[in-house]
This record gives C-alpha cells, sequence and structure tokens, in this order.
C-alpha cells in the first residue's frame, strides 16, 4: 500500500493555512498545519512531513531563518516558499540555500501543485540517497580494522606494493584484503571505492 505524501504547511495566517489545507486534502496529500516557524520546530521531530510549504515574512522566527536551522541541524527537507512582500535578493537567498521554488502570493493551485510535485521528487531523491548511504555505512561497519587502513591507502591510489610497505606486510596479503574489500563493499572498482569513501567521510592516507 503507497504511502501518501504529507505536506507541512507553515503560515501565520490562518485564512491561508485553512485554504492551502483544504487544497491539498482534495488532492490526496496529507497536511500539517502549523501558524509559525517556532511552532514547527517544537513539533518537528514528532510531526513527520516530506516537504514544506514556507511562508517568508512571520512574526518571529521567519521563514528565511527556519530554512538556515533545518540546513544547519542537516536536515534535507525540500521548502516551497510562498510570500506577498518578496524581492530578487530574497528569493536568489532562498534558491541558493536549496528551496525547491519561491512562489509569491496569491500563488495559482496549478503552480503551486508543480511546485510541490517537484519538491516530492526531490523528497524521494533525498529518501533513495539516504537509503543507499545507510547500506554503505553498513558495508563498511562489515570491514576489519586492517581491511579499513587498507582502504585508506588504495582510495589515496596507492599500489599494492606500496601499500605493503607502508604496512610493513607481503603485497599477496595486500591483494587478500583488497578481494575482500571489493565483495564487501560491493564495489569492484577503484573510482567507485574512492566514491563511496567521500560520502562516508573516510579520508585517504597522506
Amino acid at each position: 500500500m503507497n504511502i501518501l505524501p504529507t505536506i507541512g504547511l507553515v503560515d501565520d495566517e490562518p485564512g491561508m493555512l485553512k485554504a492551502l489545507q483544504r487544497l491539498l486534502n482534495a488532492e490526496g496529500f496529507r497536511v500539517r498545519a502549523f501558524g509559525s516557524a517556532s511552532e514547527f520546530l517544537q513539533r518537528f521531530a514528532s510531526e513527520t512531513v516530506d516537504c514544506l510549504v514556507l511562508d517568508v515574512s512571520m512574526p518571529g522566527l521567519t521563514g528565511l531563518e527556519l530554512q538556515e536551522q533545518l540546513n544547519r541541524a542537516g536536515a534535507r527537507l525540500p521548502i516551497v516558499f510562498l510570500t506577498g512582500q518578496g524581492d530578487i535578493p530574497m528569493s536568489v537567498r532562498a534558491i541558493k540555500a536549496g528551496a525547491v521554488n519561491f512562489l509569491t502570493k496569491p500563488v495559482t493551485d496549478a503552480d503551486l501543485l508543480a511546485a510541490l510535485r517537484a519538491a516530492l521528487a526531490e523528497a524521494r531523491r533525498f529518501q533513495d540517497e539516504n537509503r543507499e548511504l545507510a547500506e554503505l555505512r553498513k558495508q563498511l561497519d562489515s570491514l576489519t580494522p586492517r581491511e579499513l587502513e587498507v582502504l585508506r591507502h588504495v582510495i589515496a591510489g596507492k599500489l599494492n606494493k606500496q601499500i605493503a610497505s607502508a604496512l610493513g606486510t607481503g603485497e599477496q596479503n595486500i591483494k587478500v584484503h583488497r578481494m575482500r574489500i571489493t565483495a564487501k563493499m560491493g564495489l569492484p572498482s577503484v573510482a567507485e571505492l574512492v566514491r563511496a569513501a567521500e560520502r562516508l567521510g573516510i579520508k585517504p592516507v597522506e
């Protein structure tokens, strides 16, 4: 059974919240409504949303400030901004910080829904990347300390004989370790190992 996407709405205007909620419910989305950025932050841990429709100008914490806080926390949450008082510098700032779109009120239903579909596609991409990263982390955790040591030499571009000399062992041992690393990580090429190590924060030896 497919799980319906959940849209978070953050706007200090009750009328706007009700109108957006009615529209999105009619389109088959689940909706979580928040009357302020602070309220969203207070409930964020328990209220899971796939993307966010966020007002820019609100009392207290603004939409752009909320975006900054989410980015600092590492929350990869696609955002569609709505504003009645936007300008070009504001929109550029929002997009550079990762917003999917920046729309001006009053917004048409078609434009908002198109922006939300793009945001949900971004959310699915994030989810796929998170699953891939979790699988890579699991594979990395299966390596022995020695295999991890060899991996850091491999991604530095070292040859087997160079690694063997650095680690004080035989070249045949290094070949065996590399085969085990390849089998456990499921990544046959050095280029793939380098990319995986970068995503996992594994540094090559200097």
